[in-house]
């Protein structure tokens, strides 16, 4: 395996165009060597190693509908850095003190339910935010210690 990674660096676009068509059964999507490179090497480590868990891969298709903001699905992603349900996280923000409860399937603020702690940072200070970090769930780095 670390051979043909190794020799994906002195492949042409042309001939990593052609390993892409060997490995994906598809025409490349572009011309682009690094991303050709990359994809090929995740591909042929993939290949060779196995791919991500089913565990894994579901985690990050429910993250990416919690991203796009999509709610089709019932599953709720559970975090282990999550409060005991009931609990009311409390911050103050621009002088205004905001109350947040851990509900079982997310996070009730006036009223609004939100499914991440970041989607309620964000709802309360307009830009993004570490949701854990902004109500103090998150320990500090050390170097901010």
């Amino acid at each position: 395996m670390l051979a043909r990674l190794a020799a994906l660096k002195r492949m042409s676009v042309k001939e990593l165009k052609a390993e892409w068509e060997a490995l994906f059964a598809a025409p490349a999507p572009n011309n682009s060597r690094g991303y050709l490179e990359m994809r090929l090497a995740w591909r042929t480590q993939e290949l060779t190693l196995g791919g991500l868990s089913r565990e894994t891969r579901k985690m990050l298709d429910l993250l990416a509908n919690e991203i796009d903001g999509k709610s089709d699905r019932k599953a709720v992603i559970a975090d282990a850095r999550n409060p005991v349900i009931g609990t009311r996280l409390v911050r103050e923000w621009d002088s205004v003190e905001h109350t947040v409860t851990v509900m079982r399937d997310g996070f009730d603020w006036q009223g609004r339910r939100f499914k991440s702690l970041s989607a309620v940072a964000k709802a309360i200070t307009g830009t993004q935010w570490n949701g854990y970090r902004f109500f103090g769930l998150r320990e500090a780095r050390r170097d901010e210690r």
